[in-house]
């Protein structure tokens, strides 16, 4: 019975110590990841709004994966109407904006074509948008961890420093997707062209051959009258 009640005792000590854990984890600031693709028509303008915080962080990355020439107008306004960045007939475009309060309006612009519609992939990654939650706020879920002897500072430092590097690495994958995206449209574009005026030359050749034929033939033959 002795062994039976100690092992029970380190049991619900174990227990208590995972659930804290547990969250502490859940109390951790969170950054928001979002992609979107999206047909942007000849001629058209697109704009999207994203609400921010103050004293947060705002990221967007874009890329033209499909459409001729591979370029677009973009430009990023803050809540007050005031024009931040803007980029003429780019493939691709990184910006930052540290943000207010309101929402942030940025626009993919494809007026200078009036043919070709572009395929449009663009990527949001805000930071720091929990700004109500005082981040001392988990050290009161925390208990028994005395006898531990463990410095949970350093548990968070450390799970922290992972979790940005994973959604990092997150961040990197999608990206080299839409790269991978961009250069495939391209490829099977040059595909197509090569395809087509090998064709093209190949039907040339034959008239150009049956032509000379016809011609070297004509050379040969005796168009004179026999009389008999």
């Amino acid at each position: 019975m002795g062994l039976v009640r100690v092992f029970a005792c380190v049991l619900s000590v174990f227990v208590s110590l995972v659930a804290d854990r547990f969250v502490v984890l859940a109390a951790f600031s969170q950054s928001v990841d979002n992609d979107f693709t999206f047909t942007l028509p000849a001629g058209r303008k697109e704009c999207f709004y994203q609400t921010m915080k103050k004293d947060a962080s705002l990221e967007i990355e874009y890329q033209v994966l499909d459409g001729a020439g591979l370029d677009v107008d973009f430009s990023i306004s803050s809540p007050s109407g005031q024009l931040l960045f803007s980029d003429y007939r780019k493939s691709d475009g990184v910006h930052t904006v540290e943000t207010e309060d309101g929402d942030y309006m940025f626009c993919f612009d494809n007026t200078f074509s009036a043919v070709s519609e572009k395929l449009i992939f663009f990527e949001l990654i805000l930071d720091n948008m929990d700004t109500d939650e005082d981040p001392d706020d988990w050290k009161e879920y925390v208990h028994g961890t005395d006898m531990l002897d463990m410095k949970l500072e350093d548990i968070m430092d450390t799970i922290n420093s992972v979790k940005s590097r994973l959604g990092k690495s997150v961040q990197i994958q999608t990206v080299l997707r839409a790269f991978e995206a961009r250069d495939r449209n391209l490829q099977e574009s040059n595909f197509d062209r090569v395809n087509f005026w090998s064709v093209f030359n190949l039907i040339l050749m034959m008239l150009v051959s049956a032509v000379q034929v016809y011609l070297v033939r004509s050379l040969f033959e005796d168009k004179r009258k026999i009389r008999t």
